[in-house]
Formats: C-alpha cells, structure tokens, sequence
C-alpha cells in the first residue's frame, strides 16, 4: 500500500519513506491511498483472538507489498505484549480501556508499535534514525520505557521549564551519557518554545537528514495506524452480544484515535457511527450535521501542518473527500458543557462504579444526548477509555468525592526526573546536542 499527502496524491511513499520521513514536502500529511477489503477476516476473528494477532493481520493489509506476513507479525507480537480491555456494562454499554499498557496512556500503542517497526527496518537497511519530539511528560515517559535496549533508534525529547518544569517518567538508565537512548533536553520556556524549536529544526532539510530525523507523535502516519486496531479488537470481543447497530463514543484530542476509526471502517469494519464532543474546529451546522471548519479554507491556502504539535483534522477532511455526505453519516458531534460533563462523571460512578476522566465523561454525555440514534434497533455504544483515571486524580475526586488508587506503574510515570544540566534557549542549541548521540 502507497500513502499519499493530503495536499497531493501525487506525492506518495512507501511505508517504510512515510515512518522514517513522515513530513511530505508539499506541508501535508501521509495518509493510507488505498484500503484492503477485510470483512472476511474481521467477521473470523472472536474473543480468542489476540490484539498482537489482530495487529498482524491488519499490519500485512497495510504493508504486504514490503514486508512479509512474518516480518509484520514481527512487528505486532513485538510492540504488543498488553492489549485493550473490553467491559460489558449494561446491554447498550461497552467501556473499551486503552490504558492497560506500561504508563497508563493509550500513546503506548501507537508509540510501542511505531518504535518496533522502525527498529526493524533499520535493522533490515543497516541504519539508524532519531525521534525528536516535545512533551510535557506522557509521550516521554511513553518513548523511553519503548526504546529501551533498542540498537537502531535513539529519541531527543524536549520538555518546557515554564510554568514548571515537566520531566517525569525517566530512569537515569535512559539517558544517553549513562548508555540509554533518550535524550531529554529543558527548553529555558513553555511548551510553546519547545514546539516552535521542533519546527525550525523540521523545516531544516539539512538537519533532518543528516541526523535521519522523525517524530513519534500522530504527524508520523506509523504512530496513528495501529489506533486504528483498537476497533476490530473491540468487534471481535463483541460480535457474539450485538445485534444492531454499534457507535463509538469518545474525546476528540487531536483527533488521532476518530480518524483510525474511520480507517477501520474502511477496512471494512462494522461500524455506524463515531460520537464526540464537539470542538472549535468539529462543529454541527444549523441542520445538527457534522461539520469541520478547516474545511472552509482551501487546502493550498493552510499552513503547513504542524510537526511539533499535529491535529489529524486534515485527515478527518480527506477521508470524506470523496463524499462529503458521508460525514454526516459516521461523525455525529454534540456540544458538551462543563456541568453535563460533571453529571456524566457522576452518572458513571454511581451507576457502574466507573472513575471517568473529564475526557471519558465528555464522551459519554456526548453519547447521551445523541440517545434518539443510538437507542434504535438495539444499538451499542461503546465509550473508549484513553487513559488510566488515576491520571486525572484530581478531577475526578473534584467531581466525585472520591479518587481511584494509583497503580505503582502510573506513580512511578508520574514522578519527577531531574537532569542537572544546562537548558537550552533555540534550535541551534538543540541542533548542536544531536551530534552528541
């Protein structure tokens, strides 16, 4: 399978080009060109089958023309020793929990299995590549439990010191000077620094490729492709207990995980809808039907995306260029204010014994006020869960009165690393540290 931009179907790569160059020329952004027919093997799949096996499967549909079905199952059984979780709540309630994975975040899945499959190409070419990304914290910590022991790939991560400083998550055997394979770097700044010296470096042609620079955020179409197995995974632990129609409740973010969904249905996944709350860019127009705003402005006429801080908005627009109809059939957006979001937090726990995030409860109340559709035919609604509660302690205990237990692994992501070591100010200072690994 070819991935093209989204600003040129003419500029297209391979699998390999997309992961370890994953920023076309042209300011888009990669996305699949075309989509396998997997019904057959997605109605085969039940309970009994693994999400490494899922992944496998799904990785062969995407790559088959350069890798193996072997060298894929490689990838997946590697990058995947956790899975999601489906919960049977009630008989129109599914939770799908994405946050039983080392740090509690389900960035873990798309980040475990990008990090493998660049080592494995890597290993197969003889090279070696660099992740450089910002953070303030679950994306590093995310990155460095991943790449450790890894030979072929090394991650520079950048962390704002203002309005305090971010390192969490960090062994001193991460670090490159004692033998790892992260370098963390404090930017004298905010979060907004760091983003604007991952794009002067990115814009940097030179830079990229002397150093074989990518990115383990969703801008790198290897990161955002195995989000799309968490619904199969979901299909086949429910295939047996629902018979009508089945929606996917769940925060918008970056949109990351909303467009994976859609590439799922394309792949022939069963599928009739995608609920979340609605935002400044995903909006209803007067009739209640989806609309995306970027999309009022020509694709030539945007900025490049953002390599330090992507939204998959884009991708969600190209999905449905083909057929702008079919956005009002797959993406139904409701708004959410705060106080229906404190009352599905609320309704969650008391009802099902469930510690909602405000992410989660947004999602669900966004679920309950689209009830007319999802109420018809013995319909499902399954609320996907990104992110272990205890992540989001504080709100819920707020809302709640009550907070869930801390895992040992969460506190242990959640506890400050320090360096001792000079910060830095600009790209140049941040370009001058990569010739140290």
């Amino acid at each position: 399978m070819k991935f093209i931009s989204t600003r040129n179907e003419k500029n297209s790569a391979n699998f390999e080009k997309a992961v370890l160059d994953c920023l076309p020329t042209d300011g888009g952004l990669y996305v699949p060109e075309d989509s396998a027919d997997l019904r057959r093997w997605i109605l085969y799949t039940n309970e009994d089958t693994t999400f490494s096996s899922i992944s496998g499967a799904l990785t062969s549909a995407f790559i088959n023309e350069e890798f193996s079905p072997i060298i894929c199952e490689s990838i997946a059984t590697n990058a995947f020793t956790f899975e999601p979780k489906l919960n049977k709540i009630d008989d129109k309630l599914f939770t799908l929990e994405l946050f039983h994975t080392p740090t509690g975040s389900h960035k873990d899945f798309g980040i475990s299995y990008l990090i493998n499959a660049l080592e494995t190409i890597l290993t197969l070419r003889g090279k070696s590549a660099v992740l450089l990304d910002a953070t303030i914290g679950e994306l590093g910590a995310s990155v460095a439990k991943t790449i450790r022991g890894k030979k072929r790939v090394k991650a520079v991560l950048l962390y704002p010191t203002k309005p305090a400083r971010m390192i969490r998550g960090l062994e001193e055997e991460d670090f490159v000077w004692n033998g790892g394979n992260v370098l963390p770097i404090e930017v004298d700044g905010t979060e907004a620094d760091c983003h604007k010296i991952v794009r002067e470096i990115f814009s940097d042609r030179t830079l990229v490729e002397k150093f074989n620079l990518t990115m383990a955020n969703t801008a790198n179409i290897g990161r955002l492709i195995p989000q799309s197995f968490f619904y199969p995974f979901a299909f086949s632990r429910m295939k047996k207990q629902v018979y009508g129609d089945i929606f996917y409740a769940m925060a918008p973010g970056n949109y990351s995980n909303l467009v994976a969904g859609l590439y799922s249905w394309k792949l022939s996944l069963p599928v009739n809808g995608f609920i979340c709350p609605t935002t400044d860019e995903l909006k209803t127009d007067p009739q209640g039907n989806c609309e995306i705003m970027d999309s009022l402005v020509d694709v030539h006429d945007r900025k490049p995306c953002d390599p330090a801080s992507p939204s998959n908005l884009e991708r969600l627009k190209d999905v449905f260029n083909a057929n702008s109809l079919m956005l009002k059939h797959f993406i139904y957006p409701s708004e959410v204010s705060e106080r229906e979001t404190t009352e599905a937090c609320q309704e969650l726990f008391m009802k099902y014994k469930i510690f909602a995030d405000r992410p989660t409860s947004q999602a669900y109340a966004a679920a309950k006020k689209r009830s007319d559709m999802t109420e018809e035919d013995e319909a499902a609604v399954v609320l996907v869960m990104r992110d272990h509660p205890a992540i989001s302690g504080e709100f819920i205990r707020h809302t709640i009165g009550e907070a869930p237990e801390t895992p040992k692994r969460i506190a242990d992501v959640m506890r400050p690393t320090s360096l001792n070591r000079p910060m830095v100010k600009s790209a140049a200072d941040v370009a001058a540290q990569l010739s140290s690994i």
